[in-house]
This record gives structure tokens, sequence and C-alpha cells, in this order.
């Protein structure tokens, strides 16, 4: 026998695997040795010259790219093999109704996100303003009718008045779009403070821009909360008015002085609340002249209106009271997170630096072994 198929026999008797020695792993293996070797040796008719005598080559295995990278795998580690491989879901799947989330669980995390504290506070600013716009604006106009048909018969005693009046009636008009605004403003920033806190819509992150916003909120309502006091001081003063008259007109109507001559000594003069100049005529109405006046469809509508003004401008303190609350623990809520999510981020990097050096180190063992 030739040197060359004694070297022949002993590649094969090499690449051939020891009995009872298990496989590294199930998968595919590479190609064995002697495949590798005889591959270079034949012809291109296949054959192989073998102890003086042409023999057929061995037949090599086709196998993919994916297989032979999984053999590899294997090989390179054995203790992978019982590491099951699912195939990847297609986009098909992964769209199927079933694993996407139902009509219910984006109803609650839609309602997870409404900030009901706000939405209150709204609702009821929105009607505190509504009613102290609304019912102080004809309260006024029915105001100036009384006096000018009862107390100031002459145009030019109570034309400073009227001018005031007129001033104050587009005032009305311009507080009323401005708490439109700052209320649908103020709404707004509830949704985004709790949609920020609660981490509903993806990652959490603020800003010091946002902080130093909320903070102006802050200190602008509390400004607003300050002169809608004044606001509803002042609007109990015409009600303290006509209230006076009021009582006055009950007076008379009252048994004890119906039909006795001391009923026209009961008077109400206008002129002592100071709306009025002391030499305007008449100024004073006293006796049944007084009883007509309360009777009148004027006097009753500006009386009713007048109390609700002020009850609607109460209402406006107590909602601006409310959005000054919500509005300071909102901007607590987002210091303390903005310094949690700081502190997330540092422990984040750090964890991510030490993933790294634990990948860089089982590469280099690795590369040794």
């Amino acid at each position: 026998m030739g040197k060359r198929a004694r070297w022949l026999r002993a590649t094969a008797t090499v690449s051939r695997p020891r009995p009872g020695r298990a496989r590294p792993s199930e998968g595919p293996a590479p190609p064995p040795l002697r495949w590798r070797l005889l591959g270079h040796l034949c012809d291109e008719a296949g054959t192989l010259e073998v102890g003086g005598a042409r023999r057929r080559c061995p037949e090599r295995p086709v196998n993919s790219r994916a297989e032979m990278e999984i053999g590899r795998y294997h090989w390179m580690y054995p203790g992978s093999k019982n590491h099951q491989y699912h195939p990847v879901p297609t986009l098909g799947d992964r769209a199927s109704p079933l694993s996407s989330p139902g009509c219910f669980e984006c109803c609650i995390k839609c309602l997870g996100g409404v900030p009901y504290a706000s939405l209150v506070a709204t609702i009821l600013c929105f009607s505190g303003v509504a009613l102290f716009c609304g019912c102080g604006h004809v309260a006024l106009a029915g105001t100036v009718a009384i006096l000018e048909q009862h107390f100031s018969t002459n145009a030019s005693d109570h034309a400073l008045l009227s001018e005031v009046i007129q001033l104050m009636q587009y005032v009305i008009y311009g507080i009323a779009s401005f708490f439109f605004l700052y209320g649908i403003i103020l709404l707004a920033e509830g949704f985004y403070t709790t949609s920020a806190v609660k981490e509903l819509h993806g990652e959490f992150k603020t800003t010091a821009c946002g902080r130093c916003i909320s903070g102006m909120f802050v200190f602008l309502t509390y400004v607003l909360g300050v002169a809608w006091l004044g606001v509803f001081g002042f609007s109990a003063v015409p009600v303290f008015m006509f209230y006076n008259i009021w009582s006055t007109c009950e007076v008379i109507k009252s048994p004890q002085t119906n039909g006795t001559t001391g009923v026209e000594q009961i008077c109400v003069d206008i002129r002592q609340y100071g709306i009025i100049p002391w030499n305007a005529f008449p100024g004073k109405i006293c006796g049944s002249a007084l009883e007509n006046i309360c009777n009148t469809n004027e006097f009753y509508m500006s009386y009713h209106l007048f109390i609700v003004a002020c009850a609607g401008a109460g209402a406006t303190v107590i909602a601006l009271i409310h959005f000054l609350m919500i509005l300071s623990s909102n901007w607590a809520y987002l210091k303390d997170a903005s310094k949690m999510q700081a502190y997330q981020d540092i422990k984040a990097k750090e964890e991510q630096e030490l993933q790294d050096i634990q990948s860089r180190s089982k590469e280099q063992l690795n590369s040794y072994t």
C-alpha cells in the first residue's frame, strides 16, 4: 500500500466519530474533515485514485447557510443543545385582532389620563364667569333704566354713572373672553401633567421650561384669585342697595303701616350711596311712589340678577382656589418626577456600561478559548 493510500485511510479514521462519544449538539455539525480534504483531490469526473483503483468521491451534503450557522453555533457552544428555536411571528400574526388591545382597555387607558380635578375646576370656572358676566350685564342695564326714570330725571346728573356702567359692560366682555381661553389652557396643562406623571404616552420626559410654565400658571392663578376676591366684594354692593330698597318696600306693604299717615314719610335716598350727585333731582322716593318702583319688572329682574352675578363671582373665586391647589400639586409632582427621571437615567447608563463591560469580557474569553 502506497503512502498516499495510507494517508487517506488515516484521514478517514481521524474524521470518523469515536464510539460512545455523544455529539456536542443535536443540530447539524460542520462537514467532516475527510470531505474537506478529499474534495481537493478529486478530479473533474468526481473520482479518486486509491491503491491503484479509481473510486468515486464521497458526496458532500448541501446545507443552507442558516443551517450551517446553527450547526457552527452548536459545535462551538455545546451547552446550547437544549435551546429551542421558535419562528419569528410575521406581521400578519402581530396584527391579529386577538393580540391587539380591545376597545375596553383603550377606554380605560384614556379615562386614566383625564385630569378630573382640573375638569371640575374648569366647569366651575366657566359657570361662575358666565353667570357673573351675563347676569351682571343685564342687571347694569336695568339699573340705568331705573335711575333715569325715577331717581335722576336730568341726564347730566348721572352722565358719569352711565359712562362707568358702559365701561363696566365692555370689561365684562373682556373678562368672559379671557377666562374662556385661560380655562382651556389650564385644562390642557392638567391633561399634560396627568399624562406625564402617569407615563401614559411613552417615556416620561420633563424639561426646565415645562416646570417654569407650570410655576408661571401658579403665580398668575394666585393673582387672578386675589383680583376676583375684590370683584366678589364689589358685586355685593348693588345687592346690598337693592336689598335696602326691597326691605323698605316690604315695610310699606306691611299691615302695621298700611293705611297710616306715616307711609309717605318712609323714603329711600339713592344719593347717599354716592352713585349720583347730591344735586340730582329728585334723588329721593317716598311712600307709594317707592312701592310702585318695587313692583316694576326692571327692579325685580335687576335685584335677582345682581344676586346671581354675586353668586357667580363667588363660584369663580372657588374655582380659582381649586385651580391654585391643582397647579401647586402638579408642579410638585413634576419636580419630583424630574428628579426621579434623572436618577433613572443615571442608573440605566451605569447598567448599560456594566453590560458593555460584560459583553466585551465574554468576547475576549471566547476569543481565547
